[in-house]
């Protein structure tokens, strides 16, 4: 028995080394691919060994490809909509079926081998990579600059009723730059069943990234915001006075899809009579994609701080738990709902219901990207 037990062990452990052996040579026969390899393999028939898209004439299609090359476009995309497409297609993303999927062609490694040479193509690094362009709050400015238009919608939950909207227009411009304009609208109840509506201050921002970094999963920008008496004082629609609001926003993302934002500034009325204000807002959450690449989701909660600058004022502090979820299959229209609940002082300020819709319109209309 024993005479038998070693020699198994032997044959064992000869067919063991045998088999490493072959692993051994296939691997050297079959080198591993680099991903401008696999880019060229798998991609460049439509996409060209440039990155800039074939010609039609070569294609036998007419649709317009991506350029890879114009850091406009490609630096805005995270790579999770990039794998998503290349997993399971165009149609994923809603874009063409004409762009197939390869996930039974290439292994998750090799596609993010590709995604590694993908971002090759784009030379500028001024350009903030789409991964720090995090889930937006209720209340957090983020540090991102964006193309998009939000609609805000906010109410209270007791009392005398009240709407307040507002309309947001976010243009980027250059690398790091953008500019925003706000419009805001508010109806009010004056009594039981009589309504007041009308313009608030309009206000105007600009905000400019000055540091960002995607290895370290940071950034910060500097921006101010000034708002103009363009409400009703008298009827409560305004505040009747230039305010200038100068503040910086930072964002970090975290381990498992988890990210933290930023911002503090200070509200400084034109007008000296007036008391100058000091706000600090922070966001905490975590994103998480139905099925690896389908809709998303990101709960949040907001901590947002204020005080007065003068003796005696005391710290306002309010929490906004929230979601925010992704409403088309291309991401571009979101999403996001919660409450703005006052801490400490119950009686004095009243519990807010907040929400808003976004619409990316860079990736495409209000009416794309749907299916």
């Amino acid at each position: 028995m024993r005479r038998t037990l070693i020699i198994g062990i032997q044959i064992t452990f000869f067919f063991l080394g045998f088999s490493l052996s072959l692993m051994a040579q296939e691997k050297a026969a079959k080198p591993e691919r680099t991903g401008k390899q696999l880019f060229e393999a798998a991609c460049a028939a439509c996409h060209g060994t440039d990155g800039r898209g074939a010609p039609a004439s070569s294609l036998g299609f007419e649709i317009e490809l991506p350029d890879f090359t114009d850091c406009v476009f490609t630096s805005r995309e995270p790579n999770d909509d990039w794998s998503a497409i290349i997993h399971y297609g165009g149609p994923m993303r809603s874009f063409n079926q004409m762009m197939p999927s390869f996930k039974d062609a290439l292994s998750d490694e090799e596609i993010n081998l590709i995604l590694g040479h993908l971002r090759s193509f784009c030379k500028d690094d001024n350009w903030p990579r789409g991964e720090l362009n995090l889930p937006r709050p209720l209340i957090t400015e983020k540090a991102f600059p964006e193309d998009e238009a939000v609609l805000t919608f906010e109410t209270p939950t007791e009392g005398l009723r009240s709407i307040s909207q507002k309309l947001i227009y976010e243009r980027r411009f250059g690398a790091r730059n953008q500019l925003e304009f706000a419009l805001p609208f508010t109806l009010q109840e004056r009594a039981k069943g009589s309504w007041i509506g009308g313009v608030g201050d309009i206000a105007i921002s600009y905000k400019r990234d000055v540091f960002h970094s995607i290895n370290k999963g940071s950034m910060f920008s500097l921006g101010g915001e000034v708002s103009l008496p363009s409400g009703n004082k008298t009827l409560g629609l305004g505040g009747g006075g230039t305010v200038f609001e100068p503040f910086v926003a930072a964002a970090q993302l975290l381990p498992s899809a988890g990210f933290i934002q930023f911002q503090g500034g200070f509200e400084l009325p034109a007008d000296r009579k007036a008391t100058d204000e000091a706000f600090w807002r922070t966001a905490i959450g975590k994103s998480f994609m139905q099925g690896g690449y389908g809709r998303s989701w990101s709960p949040m909660v907001e901590l947002i701080g204020a005080r007065e600058l003068q003796t005696g004022a005391e710290n306002e502090w309010d929490i906004a738990p929230q979601l925010q979820i992704s409403l088309s299959k291309r991401q571009h229209i979101l999403f996001n709902a919660g409450f703005r609940i006052p801490i400490g002082e119950p009686k004095t300020r009243s519990t807010q219901f907040m929400m808003y819709v976004i619409w990316d319109w860079f990736d495409g209309g209000v009416f794309s990207g749907w299916w």
